[in-house]
């Protein structure tokens, strides 16, 4: 129909910037003709779904999400957006912080630690430690190791356990091989004759200006080939003839050798003697350097019988075993420094933000400190919150710690709740009246919303004030709070 005929809700973070809110009321009432729209923070939607009838209005709301984590104070039902605080970590982070262990304790399969792998191992296996560095001793334990760690089994393929390949694709891609080891030494042979066949030519052409009588250039040439007299020379001349005329018997035999494999198609390995009798040390080690190659290529008959051969489980070797890494990736919303970040953990902010109220809210706000998000629904993180504030509350105070009964759906929940019970009222909805007369970013407060900042523009100052004398102006210039 070209418009969305119904009031909308949205959720929008702690602390919106007034830009972010204008941009999406300009699309929701400009492109979508939305009759009215309101806005909420998730978490508070999901702590007034969660709140019954004997929990206080007030209180502490721990959420953590994907990306972030955030501290809010809740005072008489509503949020206190001036000490609200983030932490700059979340399921995101523990996710990629889980991927690098892993990832370094297994290299082999780099690729198939997946990120969304990942978040579903952190999901279903990991779990916040009550007393961090006393669990990780537990995990010295052998015993205790055993008992508690986890195996991931990986994909593989029972395909790879033993060779497709029969006995006659075996033997003729052997031969290939054999082939292509030959081309590979003949080549270097050839690039060896043409480098002694270029030193010779420039060996004749410095006995040759001997001849021709021409001693000073003899001379200088002997100095840049680092010899001293003419007989060195010609001993150098000799050896390296009998090397040209060697190396060109040997291409000449190794071409012959290919001819007669080429011919020959039996399917016994090819004899070796004669090449070797004229090959050099060098051409036998590189034929050594290939025997790994050729050993997992021969047949099953030239096995020794009595080998006992390792046994190799491929799909014990695809499996990830996880021990302490179970605790360390969730443990970073706590102590972010595990991961080089330079934050406060949650205790440490949850401490700040207390600080900042009388003794008198703090016990109001410790009453019912609230935890929500997908980040909190890890096993154990209720007991982690409830020893910090053991540790950091006065001896002998009381305080109650609570979970979102569904931490991850409970902010849909609560605004559902909400657009309910609030539909025919005029409470917390911004119409396109609103919009028109007070901009985009203008926001209705309800018991779920930030707090609303309007934009304060400076006053222009009366054109009078140009005429000011001098003196005034450099009297008010001293002191920066009257110039404001």
């Amino acid at each position: 129909q070209g418009c969305v005929d119904h009031p909308v809700v949205l959720t929008e973070a702690v602390c919106n910037p007034l830009y972010s809110r204008q941009m999406m009321s300009e699309l929701l009432f400009e492109c979508y003709q939305v009759p009215k729209v309101s806005y909420g923070v998730d978490s508070l939607y999901s702590f007034y779904h969660n709140r019954r009838q004997n929990w206080p209005c007030s209180g502490l709301v721990i959420s953590s999400g994907y990306q972030c984590t955030h501290i809010l104070p809740v005072l008489e039902g509503r949020l206190d957006a001036k000490n609200c605080k983030r932490i700059n970590l979340g399921g995101c982070q523990a996710a990629m912080y889980l991927q690098r262990l892993l990832q370094l304790k297994y290299p082999g399969h780099f690729a198939a630690i997946t990120l969304s792998r990942m978040e579903e191992i952190l999901h279903e296996h990991s779990y916040i430690a009550e007393d961090y560095i006393e669990e990780l001793q537990k995990w010295r334990s052998a015993e205790y190791y055993e008992n508690n760690v986890h195996k991931m089994q990986l994909p593989f393929s029972n395909k790879l356990l033993g060779s497709t390949l029969t006995s006659e694709e075996k033997q003729e891609r052997r031969q290939q091989q054999l082939r292509r080891l030959q081309e590979l030494n003949a080549r270097r042979r050839e690039e060896k004759l043409q480098l002694d066949q270029e030193r010779l030519d420039r060996l004749l052409y410095v006995q040759e200006l001997l001849e021709d009588g021409q001693m000073d250039q003899f001379h200088k040439a002997l100095v840049e080939l680092n010899m001293d007299s003419a007989e060195e020379l010609q001993s150098y001349i000799n050896k390296l003839s009998q090397s040209v005329e060697q190396a060109k018997q040997k291409i000449l035999q190794a071409e012959v050798n290919i001819e007669v494999d080429v011919v020959d198609s039996k399917p016994e390995t090819p004899d070796l003697d004669p090449l070797g009798s004229e090959q050099s040390l060098e051409d036998v080690e590189s034929i050594n350097e290939f025997e790994p190659l050729f050993a997992e290529e021969q047949p099953e008959v030239e096995k020794p019988v009595a080998a006992v051969q390792p046994v190799f489980n491929l799909a014990e070797y695809h499996q990830l075993f996880l021990g302490t890494e179970r605790i360390r990736a969730p443990e970073i919303v706590f102590q972010p420094s595990l991961i080089g970040e330079d934050q406060a953990g949650i205790a440490e902010t949850m401490q700040y933000v207390l600080e900042r109220y009388s003794k008198e809210q703090q016990a109001i706000l410790v009453q019912n400190v609230f935890l929500t998000g997908g980040n909190t629904m890890y096993p154990g993180l209720k007991a982690r919150v409830q020893k910090e504030l053991l540790e950091m509350r006065p001896f002998q105070s009381s305080f109650q710690v609570h979970l979102a009964s569904s931490p991850v759906l409970d902010a849909w929940y609560g605004a559902r709740d909400w657009a309910v019970e609030h539909m025919t009222r005029e409470e917390g909805w911004i119409t396109r009246k609103d919009y028109e007369e007070k901009g985009g970013e203008y926001l209705k407060e309800h018991c779920a919303s930030n707090v609303y900042v309007p934009i304060r523009l400076p006053k222009q100052a009366p054109r009078t004030t140009e005429a000011l004398a001098p003196s005034r102006v450099t009297s008010s210039a001293g002191n920066p709070c009257e110039q404001a």
